[in-house]
């Protein structure tokens, strides 16, 4: 059973969530709307309907606030590949999961689009959240090929791990100006999914015809009643 500080805390622990999330909030829709250079904290603040004093309680500065909405994107992105790659995906086609891991970050950037339009203008984006979140990424798409091609002769698995990623993230990354472009989304994840897995396909052929000829060629032992010279 709860104690009575314990009681007490949870409301102030409930309002201190709820303003922060508010300040979150407040931000991108003005980072999406104005930019993050021309949005100060005063900004921010008055927005979020709160003193400068009560934001920097719980953000030093601008940066740190870009940061955490940069983390929260790549945070979400994490957990829905994650789920995605981690389940038993071995016998789907290859192209349909490399569809699927596309489509993951699209509906994450597309739903956030005002905001990740702000970040890239800024050059926000490529600085505050890939670096820390990228490897972590890419293991899960490693460990998925890994279980997608089996054993393999001579495969850079961590090579074809970061193509497969850079190429669905630069795709998911466009998606938020693809429609202005007049381009038809899900045309344009299809057939980038198409490429990359008739590439991986490919590829994992190659390696197994590699590993076959390797196997066909045996040394000839040699006869122990055959003359030596």
């Amino acid at each position: 059973m709860p104690t009575p500080t314990e009681l007490r805390k949870r409301p102030q622990q409930d309002r201190a969530k709820e303003t922060k999330t508010r300040i979150l909030a407040t931000a991108a829709q003005l980072f999406g709307a104005r930019g993050i250079g021309n949005t100060s904290t005063n900004r921010i603040a008055a927005e979020a309907g709160m003193s400068i004093g009560t934001l920097y309680r719980y953000f030093a500065d601008r940066e740190e606030i870009v940061k955490e909405l940069t983390d929260d994107l790549f945070v979400q992105a994490e957990a829905q590949y994650g789920r995605l790659l981690t389940t038993s995906v071995a016998d789907e086609p290859r192209r349909d999961t490399v569809a699927a891991i596309i489509r993951v970050g699209v509906e994450i950037l597309v739903a956030n689009a005002p905001l990740v339009r702000a970040l890239v203008a800024d050059l926000q984006f490529y600085g505050s959240g890939i670096p820390e979140f990228e490897p972590r990424l890419r293991m899960l798409i490693k460990l998925y090929l890994i279980q997608s091609l089996g054993p393999t002769h001579d495969l850079d698995i961590d090579t074809m791990a970061y193509i497969v990623l850079n190429a669905g993230f630069s795709t998911a990354l466009r998606s938020v100006k693809m429609e202005e472009e007049g381009m038809d989304r899900d045309v344009v994840i299809d057939q980038t999914a198409d490429m990359i897995g008739l590439w991986i396909t490919a590829v994992a052929e190659v390696d197994s015809l590699d590993t076959a000829r390797g196997n066909s060629v045996a040394p000839r032992s040699e006869d122990p009643s055959s003359p030596r010279s």
